[in-house]
């Protein structure tokens, strides 16, 4: 029985050729969205959940392979692999690998998109111009500003690049610093410290047992009076009670938030309505040419795996 590897009928589509040019030994079987027959199930190895499968499809195609009794490996467009389920995979034996940093440059660029919003009052700028309210406000410069990056992987790397063009001092914090990074780096128990000193902070660090709820009522209470908050990470690194709180109050300057604890956000959350707040759905790393970049990821794995050499982003 030759083996398989599942992938979307998309992917199929656009990249079949390549499959066979790394591995003529497997053959390749498009998830469509209808049920994989039993017999094409049990050949399946190795499988690919690539972002055209995201969100319509994404049940259907890890549904599928929670099937696949003879899966060895599960390749995965996103960066983060923190859902239950991939744990569940890890559990069975199956490696899970990950396209992380194909989606970094959109993802830094977003934050900066962030910061020069915030910082020149976009929001209310906008509010008028709905209104046909002619208001100049004299706005921030972020040169000179200090910037806090939490999370010093490939996407909070770029957001230090590109914090560097607009002239901005960063002070980045990972777990332990290596010593090579691109800017001053703390370690992660000087995050209080980080959030007193600095005039933005910025979450890109994963969602892990350690870092659940780092972002807590005592390190929000910490940041400098009109500082900005930036999460590009993930929802649940936040008390976001706490960071509401803070915003109702006035106490920061605004905050640019592309991750919630609970998504889709609730209609009912007041982050919605308030007006130092930008909200984005989960998308500051959705781009077509980010979505490429996790498809060369794949293939790239797909011929070491072939290879027997270790494979890249394996979680």
């Amino acid at each position: 029985m030759r083996p398989a590897i599942l992938c979307t009928d998309v992917l199929e589509a656009g990249h079949g050729r390549r499959f066979g040019d790394i591995t003529p030994s497997h053959d390749v079987i498009g998830f469509a969205g209808d049920p994989i027959a039993d017999d094409d199930l049990a050949r399946v190895e190795v499988a690919f959940f690539s972002a055209d499968a995201w969100p319509d499809r994404a049940a259907g195609f890890i549904g599928t392979c929670l099937h696949a009794t003879a899966l060895r490996w599960l390749h995965t467009f996103s960066a983060g692999t923190d859902n239950h389920v991939f744990a569940t995979f890890r559990e069975r034996g199956v490696r899970v690998t990950t396209s992380s940093g194909a989606a970094a440059p959109p993802i830094a660029a977003t934050v900066m998109m962030y910061l020069l919003a915030l910082s020149r009052g976009l929001p209310r700028s906008l509010r008028d111009q709905v209104e046909h309210r002619w208001a100049p406000r004299q706005f921030e410069e972020l040169e000179g500003r200090t910037l806090g990056v939490v999370g010093m992987g490939a996407i909070g790397l770029e957001i230090v690049h590109l914090a560097d063009a607009l002239r901005m001092r960063t002070i980045g914090l990972r777990r332990t610093p290596r010593g090579d990074e691109p800017c001053e780096t703390w370690p992660t128990h000087r995050l209080l410290e980080l959030a007193a000193c600095v005039d933005a902070l910025v979450l890109a660090a994963p969602l892990t047992d350690e870092t659940r709820g780092m972002v807590d009522a005592d390190v929000i209470a910490s940041m400098r009076p009109g500082s900005f908050f930036v999460n590009v990470g993930r929802g649940e690194l936040v008390d976001e009670a706490a960071l509401i709180d803070a915003l109702v109050a006035g106490r920061l300057g605004g905050a640019a938030l592309d991750v919630f604890a609970v998504e889709p956000l609730p209609v009912g959350s007041p982050l919605w309505d308030l007006p130092n707040v930008i909200v984005t759905p989960h998308s500051s790393g959705m781009t077509d040419a980010a979505d490429d970049r996790a498809v060369e990821v794949f293939f790239d794995n797909l011929a070491r795996y072939v290879a027997g050499e270790p494979l890249r982003n394996e979680t």
